[in-house]
Protein backbone atom coordinates (compact mmCIF):
# COMPACT_ATOMS: atom_id res chain seq x y z
CA UNK A 1 0.00 0.00 0.00
CA UNK A 2 2.62 2.28 0.74
CA UNK A 3 4.50 1.55 -2.43
CA UNK A 4 1.56 2.55 -4.34
CA UNK A 5 0.65 5.45 -2.47
CA UNK A 6 4.52 6.28 -3.21
CA UNK A 7 4.02 5.76 -6.99
CA UNK A 8 1.02 7.62 -7.63
CA UNK A 9 2.24 10.51 -5.55
CA UNK A 10 5.47 10.43 -7.93
CA UNK A 11 3.36 10.84 -10.85
CA UNK A 12 3.96 7.21 -12.00
CA UNK A 13 0.80 5.99 -12.86
CA UNK A 14 1.82 2.81 -15.44
CA UNK A 15 4.20 1.36 -12.44
CA UNK A 16 1.09 2.40 -10.05
CA UNK A 17 -1.07 0.02 -12.14
CA UNK A 18 1.43 -2.34 -12.50
CA UNK A 19 1.89 -2.89 -9.09
CA UNK A 20 -2.02 -2.82 -8.48
CA UNK A 21 -2.39 -5.49 -10.40
CA UNK A 22 0.23 -7.70 -9.59
CA UNK A 23 -1.12 -7.25 -5.97
CA UNK A 24 -4.94 -8.05 -7.13
CA UNK A 25 -3.28 -11.00 -8.62
CA UNK A 26 -1.62 -12.05 -5.51
CA UNK A 27 -4.69 -11.28 -3.42
CA UNK A 28 -7.30 -13.18 -5.77
CA UNK A 29 -5.27 -16.46 -6.32
CA UNK A 30 -4.24 -15.88 -2.24
CA UNK A 31 -8.18 -16.14 -1.51
CA UNK A 32 -9.11 -18.95 -3.78
CA UNK A 33 -6.50 -20.87 -2.22
CA UNK A 34 -7.86 -19.95 1.31
CA UNK A 35 -11.36 -20.94 -0.16
CA UNK A 36 -10.13 -24.22 -1.73
CA UNK A 37 -7.85 -25.67 1.21
CA UNK A 38 -11.35 -26.77 3.74
CA UNK A 39 -12.63 -27.85 0.76
CA UNK A 40 -9.93 -30.25 0.00
CA UNK A 41 -10.12 -31.21 3.36
CA UNK A 42 -13.89 -31.83 3.17
CA UNK A 43 -13.35 -33.96 0.09
CA UNK A 44 -10.63 -36.14 1.83
CA UNK A 45 -12.86 -37.18 4.32
CA UNK A 46 -15.85 -38.20 2.90
CA UNK A 47 -13.79 -40.16 -0.01
CA UNK A 48 -12.57 -42.07 2.96
CA UNK A 49 -16.07 -42.14 4.47
CA UNK A 50 -17.02 -43.36 1.09
CA UNK A 51 -14.47 -46.37 1.01
CA UNK A 52 -15.90 -47.51 4.41
CA UNK A 53 -11.98 -47.28 6.11
CA UNK A 54 -12.72 -44.44 8.03
CA UNK A 55 -13.58 -44.81 11.53
CA UNK A 56 -14.19 -42.10 13.98
CA UNK A 57 -11.32 -43.00 16.51
CA UNK A 58 -9.10 -41.94 13.70
CA UNK A 59 -7.14 -39.23 14.07
CA UNK A 60 -6.54 -37.00 11.26
CA UNK A 61 -4.84 -33.50 11.31
CA UNK A 62 -5.72 -30.53 9.29
CA UNK A 63 -4.04 -26.76 9.18
CA UNK A 64 -7.49 -25.47 8.41
CA UNK A 65 -9.52 -24.63 11.63
CA UNK A 66 -13.00 -24.80 9.58
CA UNK A 67 -11.91 -28.10 8.55
CA UNK A 68 -10.43 -29.69 12.04
CA UNK A 69 -13.92 -28.18 13.29
CA UNK A 70 -15.89 -30.30 10.37
CA UNK A 71 -13.83 -33.31 10.99
CA UNK A 72 -15.03 -33.09 14.87
CA UNK A 73 -18.53 -32.67 14.23
CA UNK A 74 -18.58 -35.61 11.61
CA UNK A 75 -16.55 -37.73 14.25
CA UNK A 76 -19.39 -37.08 17.09
CA UNK A 77 -22.23 -38.10 14.50
CA UNK A 78 -20.26 -41.18 12.77
CA UNK A 79 -20.32 -42.37 16.41
CA UNK A 80 -23.61 -41.76 17.20
CA UNK A 81 -24.59 -43.76 14.31
CA UNK A 82 -22.65 -46.35 14.99
CA UNK A 83 -23.80 -46.58 18.02
CA UNK A 84 -27.71 -46.56 16.87
CA UNK A 85 -26.43 -48.74 14.12
CA UNK A 86 -25.47 -51.11 16.77
CA UNK A 87 -28.40 -51.35 18.90
CA UNK A 88 -30.59 -52.12 15.52
CA UNK A 89 -28.09 -54.73 15.00
CA UNK A 90 -29.11 -56.22 18.58
CA UNK A 91 -32.23 -55.62 18.21
CA UNK A 92 -32.74 -57.35 14.82
CA UNK A 93 -31.21 -60.61 15.98
CA UNK A 94 -33.30 -60.51 19.13
CA UNK A 95 -36.77 -60.49 17.30
CA UNK A 96 -35.61 -63.05 14.90
CA UNK A 97 -34.50 -65.29 17.52
CA UNK A 98 -37.95 -65.02 18.66
CA UNK A 99 -39.31 -65.23 15.51
CA UNK A 100 -37.53 -68.45 14.96
CA UNK A 101 -38.33 -70.07 17.92
CA UNK A 102 -41.50 -69.35 18.57
CA UNK A 103 -43.79 -72.09 19.24
CA UNK A 104 -46.62 -70.78 16.43
CA UNK A 105 -45.61 -71.41 12.53
CA UNK A 106 -44.99 -67.95 11.09
CA UNK A 107 -44.95 -67.56 7.34
CA UNK A 108 -44.68 -64.06 5.85
CA UNK A 109 -45.07 -63.53 1.97
CA UNK A 110 -45.30 -61.04 -0.50
CA UNK A 111 -47.82 -59.67 -2.85
CA UNK A 112 -46.64 -62.75 -5.92
CA UNK A 113 -46.21 -65.09 -2.97
CA UNK A 114 -42.69 -65.10 -2.12
CA UNK A 115 -41.79 -66.62 0.90
CA UNK A 116 -39.81 -63.74 3.03
CA UNK A 117 -39.87 -65.25 6.62
CA UNK A 118 -40.07 -68.96 7.38
CA UNK A 119 -39.77 -69.95 10.95
CA UNK A 120 -38.65 -73.23 12.56
CA UNK A 121 -42.11 -73.98 13.45
CA UNK A 122 -43.89 -73.94 10.18
CA UNK A 123 -40.93 -75.73 8.64
CA UNK A 124 -41.49 -78.33 10.68
CA UNK A 125 -44.97 -78.15 10.92
CA UNK A 126 -45.16 -78.54 6.86
CA UNK A 127 -42.23 -80.84 7.05
CA UNK A 128 -40.11 -78.73 4.70
CA UNK A 129 -37.03 -77.48 5.08
CA UNK A 130 -37.05 -74.48 2.51
CA UNK A 131 -39.25 -72.73 0.01
CA UNK A 132 -38.78 -69.76 -1.92
CA UNK A 133 -42.27 -69.03 -2.98
CA UNK A 134 -45.55 -70.47 -1.19
CA UNK A 135 -46.77 -72.49 -4.02
CA UNK A 136 -44.62 -74.63 -3.42
CA UNK A 137 -46.47 -76.12 -0.95
CA UNK A 138 -49.10 -77.42 -3.62
CA UNK A 139 -48.24 -80.63 -3.20
CA UNK A 140 -49.19 -80.48 0.27
CA UNK A 141 -52.52 -78.91 -0.28
CA UNK A 142 -53.34 -76.35 -2.81
CA UNK A 143 -56.44 -75.65 -0.55
CA UNK A 144 -53.87 -74.50 1.76
CA UNK A 145 -51.77 -72.36 -0.60
CA UNK A 146 -55.42 -70.86 -1.70
CA UNK A 147 -56.26 -70.25 1.71
CA UNK A 148 -53.36 -68.01 2.04
CA UNK A 149 -53.96 -66.05 -0.90
CA UNK A 150 -57.61 -64.82 0.12
CA UNK A 151 -57.38 -64.62 3.53
CA UNK A 152 -57.54 -60.90 4.58
CA UNK A 153 -56.73 -59.14 7.56
CA UNK A 154 -58.05 -60.59 10.71
CA UNK A 155 -59.19 -63.80 8.67
CA UNK A 156 -59.27 -67.20 10.23
CA UNK A 157 -59.90 -70.59 8.94
CA UNK A 158 -59.13 -74.23 9.25
CA UNK A 159 -56.82 -76.40 7.11
CA UNK A 160 -56.62 -80.05 7.07
CA UNK A 161 -52.93 -81.94 5.91
CA UNK A 162 -52.24 -85.74 6.10
CA UNK A 163 -48.20 -85.41 6.70
CA UNK A 164 -46.74 -89.26 6.85
CA UNK A 165 -49.80 -90.35 6.99
CA UNK A 166 -51.30 -88.63 10.26
CA UNK A 167 -54.56 -86.04 9.72
CA UNK A 168 -53.40 -82.52 11.55
CA UNK A 169 -55.86 -79.90 11.54
CA UNK A 170 -54.14 -76.21 11.70
CA UNK A 171 -55.76 -73.08 12.73
CA UNK A 172 -54.33 -70.21 9.86
CA UNK A 173 -54.69 -66.85 10.67
CA UNK A 174 -53.73 -63.31 8.67
CA UNK A 175 -52.49 -59.98 9.07
CA UNK A 176 -51.18 -57.63 5.96
CA UNK A 177 -48.82 -55.27 6.60
CA UNK A 178 -47.03 -52.55 4.09
CA UNK A 179 -43.39 -52.09 4.48
CA UNK A 180 -41.13 -49.48 2.46
CA UNK A 181 -44.48 -49.29 0.01
CA UNK A 182 -44.32 -52.66 -0.33
CA UNK A 183 -47.16 -55.02 0.61
CA UNK A 184 -46.57 -58.31 2.75
CA UNK A 185 -48.62 -60.95 4.31
CA UNK A 186 -48.22 -62.50 7.79
CA UNK A 187 -49.49 -65.79 8.42
CA UNK A 188 -49.48 -68.39 11.69
CA UNK A 189 -50.48 -71.61 11.59
CA UNK A 190 -50.85 -73.84 14.51
CA UNK A 191 -51.77 -77.51 15.16
CA UNK A 192 -54.79 -77.69 17.57
CA UNK A 193 -55.47 -81.38 17.33
CA UNK A 194 -55.23 -81.78 21.08
CA UNK A 195 -57.57 -78.78 21.70
CA UNK A 196 -59.66 -80.28 18.72
CA UNK A 197 -60.03 -83.48 20.33
CA UNK A 198 -60.46 -82.06 23.97
CA UNK A 199 -63.21 -79.63 22.99
CA UNK A 200 -64.53 -82.87 20.56
CA UNK A 201 -64.68 -84.92 23.97
CA UNK A 202 -66.01 -82.15 25.92
CA UNK A 203 -68.91 -81.44 23.52
CA UNK A 204 -69.84 -85.34 23.61
CA UNK A 205 -69.96 -85.98 26.56
CA UNK A 206 -72.24 -82.27 27.05
CA UNK A 207 -74.33 -83.85 24.04
CA UNK A 208 -74.80 -87.19 25.67
CA UNK A 209 -75.83 -85.68 29.26
CA UNK A 210 -78.60 -83.69 26.85
CA UNK A 211 -79.54 -86.89 25.17
CA UNK A 212 -79.81 -88.86 28.18
CA UNK A 213 -81.96 -86.27 30.21
CA UNK A 214 -84.66 -85.17 27.14
CA UNK A 215 -84.84 -88.78 26.55
CA UNK A 216 -85.44 -90.25 29.38
CA UNK A 217 -87.65 -87.76 30.31
CA UNK A 218 -89.70 -88.99 27.52
CA UNK A 219 -89.16 -92.90 27.33
CA UNK A 220 -89.70 -92.90 31.43
CA UNK A 221 -93.30 -91.97 31.46
CA UNK A 222 -93.72 -94.45 27.87
CA UNK A 223 -92.74 -97.24 29.56
CA UNK A 224 -94.38 -96.94 33.09
CA UNK A 225 -97.94 -95.99 31.30
CA UNK A 226 -97.25 -98.84 28.81
CA UNK A 227 -96.86 -101.26 31.33
CA UNK A 228 -100.05 -100.07 33.48
CA UNK A 229 -102.09 -99.78 30.41
CA UNK A 230 -101.04 -103.81 29.81
CA UNK A 231 -101.34 -105.09 33.75
CA UNK A 232 -104.83 -103.20 33.68
CA UNK A 233 -105.88 -104.88 30.07
CA UNK A 234 -104.55 -108.29 31.37
CA UNK A 235 -106.34 -108.39 34.77
CA UNK A 236 -110.02 -106.99 32.91
CA UNK A 237 -109.48 -109.99 30.45
CA UNK A 238 -108.67 -112.67 32.72
CA UNK A 239 -112.48 -113.69 33.80
CA UNK A 240 -113.90 -113.04 30.16
CA UNK A 241 -113.19 -113.75 26.72
CA UNK A 242 -114.67 -110.80 25.85
CA UNK A 243 -113.17 -107.31 27.24
CA UNK A 244 -115.60 -105.05 28.86
CA UNK A 245 -114.73 -101.62 30.55
CA UNK A 246 -116.37 -99.40 32.48
CA UNK A 247 -116.28 -95.63 32.08
CA UNK A 248 -113.78 -95.14 34.28
CA UNK A 249 -111.11 -97.49 33.54
CA UNK A 250 -111.82 -96.19 30.29
CA UNK A 251 -110.96 -92.64 30.79
CA UNK A 252 -107.45 -93.83 32.42
CA UNK A 253 -107.23 -95.88 29.61
CA UNK A 254 -107.12 -92.95 27.06
CA UNK A 255 -105.51 -91.10 29.39
CA UNK A 256 -102.61 -93.07 29.45
CA UNK A 257 -102.96 -93.12 26.22
CA UNK A 258 -103.20 -89.58 25.15
CA UNK A 259 -99.68 -89.30 27.42
CA UNK A 260 -97.66 -91.63 25.74
CA UNK A 261 -99.04 -90.15 22.55
CA UNK A 262 -97.68 -86.61 23.90
CA UNK A 263 -94.42 -87.70 25.25
CA UNK A 264 -94.00 -89.59 21.94
CA UNK A 265 -94.28 -86.64 19.67
CA UNK A 266 -92.11 -84.80 22.66
CA UNK A 267 -89.27 -86.90 21.22
CA UNK A 268 -89.98 -87.45 17.53
CA UNK A 269 -89.76 -83.40 17.96
CA UNK A 270 -87.04 -83.22 19.83
CA UNK A 271 -85.35 -85.79 17.48
CA UNK A 272 -86.07 -83.47 14.68
CA UNK A 273 -84.42 -80.55 16.03
CA UNK A 274 -81.50 -82.42 16.93
CA UNK A 275 -81.11 -83.82 12.96
CA UNK A 276 -81.53 -79.66 11.99
CA UNK A 277 -78.83 -78.77 14.30
CA UNK A 278 -76.43 -81.53 12.62
CA UNK A 279 -77.81 -80.95 8.68
CA UNK A 280 -77.06 -77.10 8.07
CA UNK A 281 -76.42 -77.01 4.66
CA UNK A 282 -73.54 -76.21 2.35
CA UNK A 283 -74.01 -71.73 1.74
CA UNK A 284 -75.21 -71.21 -1.95
CA UNK A 285 -73.06 -67.28 -1.87
CA UNK A 286 -74.73 -64.49 -3.39
CA UNK A 287 -74.79 -60.87 -3.51
CA UNK A 288 -76.73 -59.52 -1.30
CA UNK A 289 -78.13 -56.29 -0.43
CA UNK A 290 -78.59 -56.09 3.35
CA UNK A 291 -80.94 -53.31 3.12
CA UNK A 292 -83.50 -55.25 1.13
CA UNK A 293 -83.27 -58.69 3.02
CA UNK A 294 -83.38 -56.78 7.18
CA UNK A 295 -87.47 -55.25 5.14
CA UNK A 296 -88.45 -58.41 3.97
CA UNK A 297 -87.73 -59.93 7.52
CA UNK A 298 -88.89 -56.57 9.55
CA UNK A 299 -92.23 -57.42 6.72
CA UNK A 300 -92.35 -61.31 7.87
CA UNK A 301 -92.13 -60.39 12.05
CA UNK A 302 -94.18 -56.84 12.21
CA UNK A 303 -96.97 -58.32 13.94
CA UNK A 304 -95.10 -59.97 16.56
CA UNK A 305 -93.31 -56.60 17.24
CA UNK A 306 -96.21 -54.80 17.06
CA UNK A 307 -98.28 -57.28 19.33
CA UNK A 308 -95.44 -56.96 21.67
CA UNK A 309 -95.79 -53.00 21.45
CA UNK A 310 -92.10 -52.71 20.42
CA UNK A 311 -90.19 -49.72 18.81
CA UNK A 312 -88.29 -51.08 15.71
CA UNK A 313 -85.29 -49.27 13.86
CA UNK A 314 -83.41 -50.56 11.36
CA UNK A 315 -80.34 -48.56 10.40
CA UNK A 316 -77.87 -49.56 7.32
CA UNK A 317 -74.71 -47.54 6.54
CA UNK A 318 -74.13 -46.86 3.68
CA UNK A 319 -77.31 -47.67 1.75
CA UNK A 320 -76.04 -49.85 -0.93
CA UNK A 321 -74.49 -52.30 1.65
CA UNK A 322 -73.50 -55.66 0.57
CA UNK A 323 -72.71 -58.89 1.81
CA UNK A 324 -72.12 -62.29 -0.01
CA UNK A 325 -73.88 -65.01 1.91
CA UNK A 326 -77.04 -67.42 1.31
CA UNK A 327 -79.82 -65.23 1.81
CA UNK A 328 -81.76 -68.31 3.15
CA UNK A 329 -79.45 -69.23 5.77
CA UNK A 330 -78.84 -65.46 7.09
CA UNK A 331 -82.65 -64.98 6.89
CA UNK A 332 -82.83 -67.58 9.65
CA UNK A 333 -80.38 -66.34 12.10
CA UNK A 334 -81.61 -62.74 12.25
CA UNK A 335 -85.43 -64.09 12.43
CA UNK A 336 -83.86 -66.22 15.56
CA UNK A 337 -81.96 -63.57 16.84
CA UNK A 338 -84.98 -60.93 16.50
CA UNK A 339 -87.05 -63.53 18.36
CA UNK A 340 -85.27 -63.69 21.49
CA UNK A 341 -84.96 -59.87 21.19
CA UNK A 342 -88.80 -60.03 21.01
CA UNK A 343 -88.87 -62.10 24.05
CA UNK A 344 -86.18 -60.31 26.26
CA UNK A 345 -88.35 -58.15 27.94
CA UNK A 346 -90.25 -59.12 31.64
CA UNK A 347 -92.38 -56.18 32.62
CA UNK A 348 -90.23 -52.74 30.93
CA UNK A 349 -91.38 -50.21 28.85
CA UNK A 350 -90.55 -48.24 26.36
CA UNK A 351 -89.41 -51.26 24.52
CA UNK A 352 -87.46 -50.88 21.75
CA UNK A 353 -85.28 -53.15 19.55
CA UNK A 354 -82.39 -51.60 16.47
CA UNK A 355 -81.01 -53.20 13.96
CA UNK A 356 -77.60 -51.72 12.78
CA UNK A 357 -75.84 -52.67 9.54
CA UNK A 358 -72.15 -50.94 8.64
CA UNK A 359 -68.81 -51.63 7.97
CA UNK A 360 -65.95 -51.38 10.82
CA UNK A 361 -62.15 -49.83 10.44
CA UNK A 362 -60.82 -53.42 9.38
CA UNK A 363 -63.89 -53.05 6.56
CA UNK A 364 -65.77 -56.22 7.71
CA UNK A 365 -69.38 -56.12 7.21
CA UNK A 366 -71.33 -55.87 10.36
CA UNK A 367 -74.93 -56.87 11.50
CA UNK A 368 -76.13 -55.86 14.86
CA UNK A 369 -79.47 -56.91 17.15
CA UNK A 370 -80.11 -54.78 20.04
CA UNK A 371 -82.65 -54.27 22.95
CA UNK A 372 -82.98 -52.95 26.20
CA UNK A 373 -84.62 -55.74 27.87
CA UNK A 374 -83.58 -57.33 30.73
CA UNK A 375 -79.90 -59.05 30.09
CA UNK A 376 -78.94 -62.12 30.37
CA UNK A 377 -77.35 -63.83 33.47
CA UNK A 378 -73.94 -64.25 34.14
CA UNK A 379 -73.71 -68.14 34.77
CA UNK A 380 -76.46 -68.31 31.18
CA UNK A 381 -74.46 -66.13 29.26
CA UNK A 382 -71.44 -68.80 29.28
CA UNK A 383 -74.29 -71.83 27.62
CA UNK A 384 -76.65 -69.69 25.62
CA UNK A 385 -75.17 -71.08 22.35
CA UNK A 386 -74.72 -74.82 23.69
CA UNK A 387 -77.10 -77.11 22.05
CA UNK A 388 -80.63 -77.74 23.72
CA UNK A 389 -79.83 -75.05 26.43
CA UNK A 390 -82.50 -72.37 26.60
CA UNK A 391 -83.52 -70.52 30.00
CA UNK A 392 -87.02 -70.24 28.14
CA UNK A 393 -90.24 -72.29 29.21
CA UNK A 394 -91.30 -73.29 25.43
CA UNK A 395 -87.69 -72.71 23.96
CA UNK A 396 -85.87 -75.56 22.32
CA UNK A 397 -82.97 -74.28 22.55
CA UNK A 398 -80.88 -74.93 19.10
CA UNK A 399 -81.59 -71.24 17.68
CA UNK A 400 -78.94 -69.69 19.06
CA UNK A 401 -76.51 -72.69 18.69
CA UNK A 402 -77.72 -73.16 14.91
CA UNK A 403 -76.65 -69.44 14.39
CA UNK A 404 -73.64 -69.80 15.24
CA UNK A 405 -72.89 -72.62 12.92
CA UNK A 406 -74.38 -71.08 10.36
CA UNK A 407 -72.32 -67.89 10.74
CA UNK A 408 -69.03 -70.43 10.49
CA UNK A 409 -70.13 -71.92 7.13
CA UNK A 410 -69.80 -67.99 6.33
CA UNK A 411 -66.58 -67.51 7.56
CA UNK A 412 -67.92 -65.24 10.08
CA UNK A 413 -68.83 -64.78 13.73
CA UNK A 414 -71.16 -64.27 15.52
CA UNK A 415 -70.91 -62.98 19.72
CA UNK A 416 -72.84 -61.77 22.37
CA UNK A 417 -72.50 -58.16 24.38
CA UNK A 418 -75.15 -58.26 27.49
CA UNK A 419 -75.74 -56.22 30.61
CA UNK A 420 -78.67 -56.61 32.95
CA UNK A 421 -81.31 -54.50 33.01
CA UNK A 422 -80.03 -52.37 30.24
CA UNK A 423 -80.24 -55.15 27.27
CA UNK A 424 -77.96 -57.15 25.31
CA UNK A 425 -76.81 -57.10 21.60
CA UNK A 426 -76.00 -59.90 19.20
CA UNK A 427 -73.21 -59.03 17.06
CA UNK A 428 -72.64 -60.94 13.52
CA UNK A 429 -69.64 -60.22 11.82
CA UNK A 430 -68.45 -61.18 7.86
Amino acid sequence: MFLLVGTWLNHSLAVTILLFAILLVVQVVSLVNYLHEPNTDVEEILKIIGQQNYSPEDEIKFSNASASQLHNSINQLLKRHKWQSSNKSEESLFFKNIVQHAGIGLIAIDEEGKVEVMNNAAKKLLQVYDIKYITELQNLSEELVDMFFKLKTGGRDLAKLNIDGELVQLSVYAIELVLKKKAYKMITIQNINSELEEMEMTAWQNLVRVLTHEIMNSVTPISSLAGTVENNLKSLGQEKETLTLDPEDKEDLLLAIHTIQRRSAGLIHFVKDFRNLTHIPQPKFEKLKVKEVLEEINILLAKDILESKIAFNITVDPKNLYIDADKALIEQVIINLLKNAIQAFDEETNRLIEINAHKDDKNRVLITVKDNGSGIEEDALSRIFTPFFTTKKSGSGIGLSLSRQIMRKHKGTLSVVTQIDEGTEFIMRF
